[in-house]
């Protein structure tokens, strides 16, 4: 299993920097462009989440690949007065559908309180393929 964890500030700019250290790291691992793509748009969806709706001070992320699956953790610091979950929106509205991405591009994906009792960690599994070397 292949592994990498990172943090970042609790900052709008983080955002870009998570998904290109994400990119990076599993073109490295040899993971197939769909699933890089795939992953770039799920850690975007959960680091945006953490550092909006939470008062975190940083962020951490930590990729896992196995031989079929991606899993992208993002943890915050924060205590957000309810729980991630996908929200219907309306046409007109901007935002609010990131959770409805990640599901549909995840295997499947979660929500659970961090190992320091602060703050919370959200996952998604997303399948892979390697290319061959």
């Amino acid at each position: 299993m292949r592994q990498d964890a990172f943090h970042f500030p609790a900052l709008n700019t983080s955002v870009a920097e998570a998904r290109q250290r994400v990119l990076t790291r599993l073109r490295e691992w040899g993971i197939d462009e769909v699933a890089c793509d795939d992953a770039q748009l799920v850690v975007s969806e959960l680091v945006t989440n953490a550092v909006r709706h939470t008062d975190s001070e940083k962020v951490s992320c930590q990729l896992r690949v196995s031989r079929v699956v991606v899993r992208i953790e993002v943890a915050d610091q924060g205590d957000a007065p309810t729980e991630p979950r996908v929200r219907r929106s309306g046409t007109d509205e901007e935002s609010g559908r990131g959770l409805l991405l990640v599901g549909a591009l995840s295997r499947e994906w979660g929500v659970r309180p961090d190992d320091s009792g602060h703050g919370r960690v959200v996952w998604a599994d997303l399948p892979h393929g390697r290319h061959p070397h």
